[in-house]
């Protein structure tokens, strides 16, 4: 590498190997952003694996992980109080996860809140059966939204009702 064409012919070479992509300066808020979902998403799985072990729990069925990606996660304990929000809590109702914890998932509930679908999810609470609703919310702002609820009961190895889980999103 003694002359200057050998260098390009290096650095040439050497950028055809590379696999990386570049990106413009504008995206670096993105790249922020989804570095702490990703973070998030993290220390929410970790979470949920351990409140897993100390509950023994059986719930490889529930495909937790991936429905993590777009869903907020709520457990409860067998008495309905929250020992549980994912990160997504915050977006979706305006509450944080410290916010919510102890409380009864009621607290998102008002007014124009369905007495009927209540009603259903009590019994589905009740029979220890899945459930899917959807129904109207209330966020911490006191603006409604739909959210779409997939609850789950929990249980121990043993068989023994330990927990409940809901999955939720905003519904179009």
């Amino acid at each position: 590498m003694n002359s200057v064409n050998d260098h390009e012919e290096f650095f040439d070479e050497s950028d055809a190997n590379l696999t990386c992509n570049s990106v413009p300066i504008l995206c670096w808020d993105f790249h922020y952003e989804s570095i702490n979902e990703l973070k998030s998403l993290s220390s929410d799985i970790k979470k949920i694996k351990r409140i897993s072990r100390q509950f023994n729990w059986n719930v490889t069925d529930l495909n937790i992980n991936e429905r993590m990606k777009d869903e907020v996660v709520l457990i409860t304990d067998s008495e309905l109080k929250i020992i549980f929000a994912s990160e997504g809590i915050s977006k979706m109702t305006g509450y944080t996860e410290k916010e919510v914890l102890g409380k009864r998932p009621k607290m998102f509930q008002g007014l124009e809140t369905s007495s009927i679908i209540l009603k259903e999810i009590k019994t589905a609470i009740e029979k220890q059966i899945p459930f899917e609703k959807t129904i109207l919310n209330y966020k911490k702002n006191g603006e409604t939204y739909n959210c779409t609820i997939h609850g789950f009961p929990v249980f121990n190895l043993k068989g023994n009702l330990s927990h409940f889980i809901a999955f939720e999103k905003e519904a179009a």
